[in-house]
């Protein structure tokens, strides 16, 4: 297969991650975490605006709200706030604070989150300040619109990628201490994960050889493609047999998370880091095409 890798310009984040294609405005929004950046790349004018959340200095996530076309749901430490941006200024402003969780672990905060297939927030936190893999205090949780903040996983290092499959009725979900992608058998009435399941490890011969499984997205055939940290690489994986389908290789080592878009939803997002001194071009957003393959649009957050 001949895919094509190629750099969003000005699209630098130096921790960039959480891609969010919205359909309506045929734009991606994604965060820059440690510079409490949100960017919208604007797919009809294929330029990149940037702002910073008024105030913060994390932002671990950005989600459009449902009905509120300047609103959206961001992970600021251990607080999700719902935040004002035209997606153009270079500011955006905090409107309130949703909610809070963790409030004893100063050191944590608000990693990847997403939206599920109605509405419904998922997301988890790390620790922030420490080893993570040590000290495994991060939760998975979820919340409903009119309803409370709730813990769907404990016991967990850094929490990341998330995506669900409806012909399926399947949840993936990664902790990247675990170094694996874990399914679960989900209730798409009830929000309700029950029966992990391993469906692909990464884990290598020594520790030293672990790769680091981070974002997570999935294709309209239950394909599922997991970035890796430090890889250089985007797996696309056959859930099913464990499989790996197609690498896809970057310029750039810590490959963060992707997610479809552009039209025809057939234009992979790629979000990439540039931690640890990473040489340029670590922290570009690409697009990925020619892959002969479809996703799903970003779902609003519901509140």
């Amino acid at each position: 297969m001949s895919y094509k890798v190629e750099p969003l310009p000005d699209s630098y984040a130096g921790l960039g991650e959480g891609p969010h294609w919205d359909a309506e405005r045929q734009s991606l929004y994604y965060v820059d975490i440690e510079a409490a950046g949100l960017l919208r790349y604007d797919y009809n004018q294929n330029k990149v605006y940037k702002a910073k959340v008024e105030g913060e200095s994390l932002a671990g996530f950005v989600l459009p709200i449902e009905g509120k076309p300047q609103e959206f749901a961001v992970g600021c430490g251990r607080r999700v706030l719902i935040v004002n941006w035209d997606g153009i200024a270079p500011v955006a402003k905090v409107v309130r604070t949703l909610f809070e969780v963790q409030k004893e672990y100063e050191s944590n905060r608000w990693n990847d989150a997403k939206t599920d297939p109605k509405g419904r927030f998922f997301g988890g936190t790390m620790r922030y300040i420490g080893d993570e893999f040590v000290h495994r205090h991060g939760e998975l949780y979820k919340w409903t619109a009119g309803g409370q903040i709730s813990v769907v996983k404990s016991d967990v290092g850094i929490s990341n990628g998330l995506a669900w499959d409806e012909k399926a009725k399947k949840f993936y979900y990664i902790d990247t201490t675990d170094y694996e992608v874990k399914s679960y058998d989900f209730d798409f009435e009830t929000g309700v994960a029950t029966n992990p399941k391993v469906v692909f490890n990464l884990r290598k011969t020594s520790p030293k050889d672990h790769l680091l499984p981070d974002g997570l997205t999935i294709d309209s055939e239950g394909n599922l493609y997991v970035a890796t940290f430090n890889g250089a690489t985007i797996f696309k994986v056959d859930p099913n047999t464990g499989k790996v389908l197609l690498e896809i290789k970057f310029p750039t080592k810590q490959i963060t998370s992707s997610a479809f878009g552009g039209p025809n939803l057939d234009i992979l997002y790629v979000t990439t880091a540039a931690k640890f001194d990473q040489p340029s071009p670590a922290g570009t957003t690409y697009k990925v095409t020619g892959l002969n393959a479809t996703g799903y649009a970003g779902t609003n957050l519901k509140i």
